[in-house]
């Protein structure tokens, strides 16, 4: 299917779309409503550019006939360079409006859960950890995201051995995505008498927040629920209770914990929808281990053992070693400046996306 007969069956879509959203029976399902509002707004800037696409080729094509009007020179030379000058800049148009059509991720639109752990390095790799977080929760501030803590565990020293957070807002797993994987630092420690630059790591997970349209069936007696004391900061009550939740899904033998809450009511809650944003991360991550090697080995999600990044504070350096990409702005980064890294890697796999496309057409 060649573009133009790609952005007319999106406009056919959308103006169908439009119809559906009008009539009696689909105001009457809310859950319908809520699914065709959602395809509406994914489709509206595809449609726009399409309609302004289509439109230029019909432009284009009237000065073409217009060249050819031997009884008025003066147009024919008028329509000949408006031909040429919409022949020079549709290619580039064309190509940008490809990216469109590439099938988008039915969970970008989704919230996230943001899980860190320090790996290698002891109390380093948990400062470190603490150290990410923050830059998340400073990009996520900037995004207007809402970020709210579920659990974690402080390392001796500063940062966390773990944390677990939801992250909500709109499109949060379709920006933030990619920065699963082994994040690794090199810097002196606070510790270090010596000087010596050492090297620690920890890795980030990014899981879309499950619902009700995922069929993520969880049954009870494939779960072992335990109760405890919250520890760390949070007043005299938090330690009197066991309002702590810890879930085991033993089929998968994944352990989720919550403690934010006082309530252990809403704490199994959590630690529920957070279970179940992780069945669906595993589903999700088996569906692109099937994809083909290359794009897998770009910018996927799928190995979540890959070293993507490194922080390089002697140097002030950054460097995302899946696009070969290096900023040298390492403190602004730190307090939260990573826009321009999420936006170099979403290109780069909506890229791979299309050449992956080109070569099945």
């Amino acid at each position: 299917m060649d573009l133009r007969d790609q952005a007319r069956k999106a406009i056919e879509r959308y103006e169908e779309i439009e119809h559906k959203l009008q009539s009696p029976d689909t105001l009457a399902d809310q859950a319908k409503v809520r699914d065709l509002s959602k395809q509406h707004k994914d489709l509206q800037e595809t449609v726009e550019q399409s309609r302004v696409y289509l439109e230029t080729l019909g432009d284009l094509d009237n000065w073409r006939k217009a060249m050819n009007d031997s009884s008025d020179p003066e147009m024919a030379a008028l329509a000949r360079e408006e031909a040429n000058r919409i022949t020079e800049s549709l290619p580039e148009f064309e190509h940008a409006l490809s990216f469109l059509f590439i099938p988008k991720d039915p969970a970008d639109s989704r919230g996230a859960v943001l899980e860190i752990r320090a790996g290698t390095g002891g109390d380093e790799a948990s400062i470190f950890a603490g150290d990410l977080f923050r830059m998340y929760q400073y990009y996520c501030d900037s995004r207007g995201w809402k970020v709210e803590v579920l659990s974690n565990s402080e390392g001796t020293a500063g940062g966390f051995k773990e944390v677990l957070a939801e992250v909500t807002g709109d499109g949060v797993y379709g920006v933030m995505k990619y920065e699963s994987g082994v994040h690794r630092v090199q810097r002196v420690p606070d510790t270090e008498t010596q000087g010596r630059v050492h090297t620690s790591a920890a890795t980030v997970v990014i899981m879309p927040i499950a619902d009700e349209m995922d069929d993520i069936q969880i049954k009870d007696e494939d779960l072992k629920i335990d109760t405890f004391r919250a520890g760390g900061a949070g007043g005299q009550h938090i330690n009197k209770t066991d309002s702590a939740v810890r879930i085991t899904h033993l089929p998968s033998g994944m352990v989720v914990a919550c403690q934010d809450e006082r309530s252990q009511h809403k704490n199994r809650a959590k630690a529920m929808n957070v279970l179940r944003s992780r069945l669906l991360d595993a589903r999700l991550a088996e569906s692109e281990a099937k994809e083909s090697a290359a794009r897998k080995a770009l910018v996927g999600t799928g190995d979540r053992s890959a070293k993507i990044r490194t922080y390089n504070f002697p140097q002030g350096r950054l460097t995302d070693h899946r696009i070969n990409l290096t900023i040298y702005k390492l403190d602004a980064v730190m307090k939260g400046d990573i826009q321009e890294i999420i936006d170099a890697l979403a290109l780069e796999a909506s890229a791979e996306k299309l050449r992956a496309l080109e070569r099945q057409g």
